[in-house]
């Protein structure tokens, strides 16, 4: 949601179609809504509604209770280089409605086209619009509706990184798979991983140490480079077949002594991770580490759809795997 000329198409198109930021110049703007299932090509298991700006709450046609009922996440789109006071009143507006509808709604507010702005710029409007978007709830005795804020923009990975945050927050077996991460990078003299969704480039886990923006950039570039390769000289047996299969895998050496890790996980996920290429002396340790970490993965979304278990019956399954990591 946000008003229009905001940028939530662009966004939409960007990340989950592939569109080039340059394409979505020539986007309509929206008058009405757009539902989009992202099930069928995606780990990501959801729907994105993209509202149009001029959308009115207080209409009687507008079913709050249908829209919000079912709503795990709720990302508002405002444009940074844009006087954002209407779209602030419109935030405080949609976030009251939504959180008397259903209280579990993730807020997530996305402070977008900060590309034209300097880094002191980008800080202060950060800075501004999370005093004054949070005051306004004070103000209205609403302290419990909590906000997350983000710079984005879909000339760079910002968007990407963002999106990721709301999508881990939607996935209940996350501590599971960070776990697994941690003990996978631990035993395997890793540096950082990522567990990525292969098409929107979306990383759903990652382990526990900082995500650096330049390593998170040369993961998703490295997805890229796998696809586009793999779709020209991949040997599918099918012309429509997928260019990411069971077969799928990648290392990439850096002339700075680092390497590039890829290998498939399932045929929407990829394990990415970059470790130091003195590390990397005995890679046979590192792919039966990983194929002890795919099993793994495996138990824990398996365990996880069964009735009346919680995600962490997940996390206690693949600890307790037989296979162990070396």
């Amino acid at each position: 949601m946000g008003l229009r000329r905001s940028g939530k198409s662009s966004i939409q198109k960007v990340v989950f179609q592939k569109m080039s930021p340059n394409e979505t110049l020539f986007l309509e703007s929206t008058n009405k809504i757009v539902k989009e299932d992202i099930s069928n090509s995606s780990f990501v298991q959801f729907q994105i509604w993209d509202f149009p700006g001029q959308i009115d709450f207080l209409d009687p046609s507008f079913d709050s209770d249908m829209i919000f009922g079912g709503c795990g996440a709720l990302v508002f789109v405002i444009d940074a280089q844009d006087d954002y006071m209407d779209a602030l009143n419109k935030l405080h507006l949609t976030v009251t409605k939504a959180y008397k509808v259903n209280q579990n709604v993730k807020f997530e507010v996305f402070i977008h086209k900060v590309d034209g702005l300097t880094e002191d710029s980008k800080m202060e409007t950060q800075r501004d619009i999370h005093q004054r978007a949070n005051d306004d709830l004070t103000d209205s005795g609403c302290e419990q509706i909590h906000l997350s804020f983000h710079l984005t923009s879909i000339y760079d990975h910002s968007i990407f990184e963002a999106f990721s945050k709301v999508v881990q927050k939607l996935i209940p077996q996350l501590p599971a798979l960070e776990n697994l991460l941690n003990i996978m990078i631990s035993n395997s003299a890793i540096e950082k991983a990522f567990l990525f969704d292969v098409v929107s480039k979306i990383y759903i886990a990652t382990d526990s140490s900082p995500v650096d923006m330049q390593s998170y950039e040369l993961c998703c570039d490295m997805i890229d480079v796998v696809i586009d390769v793999s779709g020209i000289y991949g040997l599918q047996e099918e012309p429509e077949a997928p260019a990411f299969d069971n077969q799928s895998s990648s290392l990439i050496k850096l002339n700075n002594g680092t390497i590039l890790y890829l290998r498939e996980v399932n045929r929407f996920l990829a394990f990415v991770c970059i470790l130091r290429e003195d590390n990397f002396d005995r890679q046979g340790v590192i792919d039966y580490n990983f194929l002890c970490f795919r099993e793994a993965i495996q138990q824990v979304f398996v365990n996880s759809i069964q009735p009346n278990e919680m995600a962490c019956n997940g996390e206690t399954s693949a600890a307790s795997s037989k296979t162990e990591p070396t």
